[in-house]
């Protein structure tokens, strides 16, 4: 029998005054029962909405069809026809802006939880372990792919599966990109992310790590000497951005950047860290995404007593999930909105002791199609705080572009690349936020599929 109900299986999280001091993770997931009570929910539409607006093309409707017989395996094997990466999706991935935004049941009520739905599957594969992948016959030809995060993994995943010899380089010690050092343990634990790339592995595709593209080997080193005949650069945006506002150089200031990465990638919240990071008592966040929400939220974790947002538009402007909005309010971040800070404030030490902010007020709309925000008069206000965690941004790291030869750049850096990932260069593909600056996991992966699709049509009429 079909499930008619008109709102959502719910799902399971641990009590915010527990977990806003540790970094397990928040959100639960499903049981068997509650993934195949919303799974009926489905209505299968024969059109298939919910397809046209995911970035990787994942046929929904049948994995869904399979989930409420109970067939779990054979949902995923549906899933990962087009998606390398189900687990990390299923916990990261914008669903309500994306696939979910086109279910037919969100017309009168809410609609199909099709992301919970592919988290449920993919963790009961990852515990069951009920297939283990093969390398498939190599075909002859070698591909690198440059940076480890979604777009990276995407793009190997879907070449190593056609047969290709494809290496990942990755400028860090450990492989994932942004999902190990950008999203906090609470929201993505790094053991799975370490699951999918065994996976990977299990498929045939190297991995080297420590290597620096455009330092250690150049774009035209792996071409010309290493034998690659296609290079995929998805080496992301970790170049943060600031306000270039008074006291960015005081101590306390970071960029969410180092932040999270200190956090999350060198474990900077253990007591026995190495690399240990301040535990401010009084935060202020500027920015209005998902990173200002992960910097606020671990800042939170580290034992501060207050943090606070700041974000220069109203509540219904903020870019974050709607989700992690939601799992900051619950553990007590505080958000002060409409407010743009003008400084940061030092004392005699040259640390942080406050940010000067402003009030503002929503204007007519700019480019984006927002309400451009515009200064009240004589709104002048100090927040306290001793610490500054700055997530306004990020931008291409330079380096690939400053050693590549005719590699065709935008003014702000990003590497032009046409709607196939082919840039200016014969040979060299690009995709996710390395092209776009930084967007969403699911993007960067829809990206590194299109490349790698591009890239096989390349060598097989070379």
């Amino acid at each position: 029998m079909p499930n008619m109900s008109l709102t959502k299986q719910p799902m399971p999280s641990r009590e915010p005054s527990v977990r806003r001091r540790d970094f397990d993770e928040v959100a639960l997931g499903y049981t068997a029962e509650q993934a195949i009570d919303e799974a009926k929910r489905c209505l299968n539409c024969k059109n298939k909405p919910c397809v046209s607006k995911c970035p990787v093309q994942v046929d929904i409707p049948s994995f869904i069809a399979r989930v409420a017989e109970g067939d779990f395996e054979g949902a995923y094997a549906i899933i990962t026809r087009s998606n390398s990466l189900p687990a990390v999706c299923g916990r990261v991935c914008p669903q309500e802006k994306q696939c979910e935004s086109q279910c037919v049941r969100g017309i009168k009520g809410e609609a199909v939880a099709i992301g919970r739905l592919e988290r449920y599957v993919a963790d009961w594969h990852n515990a069951h372990g009920a297939t283990v992948p093969t390398a498939v016959a190599p075909n002859g030809h070698k591909v690198a792919v440059v940076g480890s995060g979604p777009a990276g993994l995407a793009c190997a995943g879907d070449l190593v599966k056609k047969g290709y010899d494809v290496t990942l380089f990755e400028a860090l010690h450990l492989a994932g990109g942004v999902l190990v050092y950008g999203i906090p343990e609470f929201r993505l634990p790094k053991a799975i992310v370490q699951q999918e790339i065994d996976t990977l592995k299990a498929l045939g595709v190297h991995v080297q790590t420590n290597m620096v593209i455009g330092r250690v080997l150049s774009i035209d080193e792996l071409m010309n000497e290493q034998g690659f005949e296609a290079v995929f650069i998805g080496s992301g945006a970790g170049l943060p951005r600031f306000m270039n506002i008074p006291g960015e150089n005081l101590s306390g200031v970071y960029s969410a950047n180092e932040f999270l990465t200190r956090v999350n990638l060198m474990k900077a919240y253990r007591e026995d860290s190495d690399t240990p990071i301040y535990r401010a008592k009084r935060v202020a966040v500027v920015g209005g995404g998902n990173v200002a929400m992960d910097a606020a939220r671990c800042a939170m974790r580290l034992g501060a007593d207050s943090v606070t947002i700041v974000y220069r538009r109203s509540r219904t402007e903020l870019p974050a999930r709607a989700e992690e909005v939601e799992h900051a309010e619950e553990e007590g971040i505080e958000f002060k909105l409409l407010s743009n800070p003008i400084e940061i404030l030092g004392d005699e030490n040259h640390r942080v002791c406050g940010i000067r902010c402003v009030e503002m007020e929503l204007g007519e709309p700019d480019a984006s199609g927002r309400r451009r925000p515009v200064v009240k008069p004589d709104s002048a206000f100090v927040l306290d705080a001793d610490c500054v965690i700055m997530a306004v941004g990020t931008s291409p790291n330079p380096l690939i572009k400053s050693t590549t030869a005719d590699l065709q750049t935008q003014s702000w850096g990003g590497i032009v690349a046409d709607e196939k990932g082919r840039t200016s260069r014969e040979g060299v593909y690009a995709g996710g936020d390395a092209v776009t600056g930084a967007a969403t996991v699911i993007l960067a992966m829809g990206a590194g599929k299109t490349a790698a699709a591009s890239i096989d049509e390349y060598i097989r009429n070379k």
